[in-house]
């Protein structure tokens, strides 16, 4: 099968003697991107695993660069969702957002009418929110993400990440312009050093030396306002389709 911009292949792979189920994304299999044209989409996917990796948080799955049936490409363990987790979106009354719940944009829901979409006020998602700062997503939408059967969230589908401008689009925004947690600060102490040791040298094969400054930067202004970004007048700030 494929997504937006490449080819998408199962398969598994085995290690002494230990078979698990992956995903292949072949360098081969991707559509060039004119505001992407450094690098690959696979190159993408293995930083921002690195990246979420260096946080602790562990938002996405393993994640490498292997030689497979169609030349190199990213291999990432497949994570099974868990079809009894609660729901993370949902469309509600346009007159406000519900308990536990966080306002995201009105939407057109034909006839009319509109509701309000919202996302779940999780801890989880607030993560996956600063991850998705600092990797400067373009395309997080509620498809992008996997509630597993052990509790945990994964995200997954990055590679449109790391570019030099500003185009974090994202289904996230229930944090916009709120204070990041104190967790989240020491998280991004950490990266801030990381990048400019050895997370900085992992990053190095599969980001220009200028889309590793922009994350350093990114980082940097995170830490110095202290807070979550709000979507941008000079961007779309909402993916499509949003799920």
């Amino acid at each position: 099968m494929t997504d937006a911009s490449n080819a998408v292949l199962y398969c598994t792979a085995t290690l002494d003697g230990v078979t698990a189920p992956c995903v292949y994304k072949p360098v081969a299999g991707e559509r060039p991107l004119w505001d992407f044209p450094d690098g690959t989409l696979a190159g993408r996917e293995v930083a921002a695993y690195e990246v979420s990796a260096a946080t602790g948080w562990a938002l996405v799955p393993p994640t490498l660069l292997r030689e497979g049936p169609h030349g190199p490409g990213m291999v990432q363990l497949w994570v099974e969702p868990d079809a009894d987790a609660p729901e993370l979106l949902d469309l509600q009354d346009p007159a406000g957002a519900e308990p536990g719940w966080l306002p995201i944009v009105r939407a057109d829901v034909g006839a009319g009418r509109t509701a309000l979409l919202v996302h779940r006020d999780d801890d989880r998602l607030r993560r996956l929110a600063v991850l998705d700062a600092v990797l400067n997503n373009a395309d997080r939408k509620g498809g992008h993400w996997i509630p597993a059967a052990d509790g945990r969230l994964y995200g997954i589908d990055h590679g449109v990440t790391f570019n030099v401008q500003g185009k974090l689009r994202t289904l996230l925004w229930g944090w916009a312009d709120q204070p990041v947690t104190a967790e989240a600060q020491d998280v991004l102490v950490r990266l801030a050093e990381a990048l400019d040791g050895d997370l900085g040298a992992r990053l190095a094969p599969h980001l220009t030396a200028a889309e590793l400054r922009a994350t350093r930067e990114r980082v940097g202004a995170l830490r110095l306002t202290g807070r979550h970004p709000a979507p941008s007048a000079d961007w779309p700030s909402i993916p499509w389709p949003p799920v």
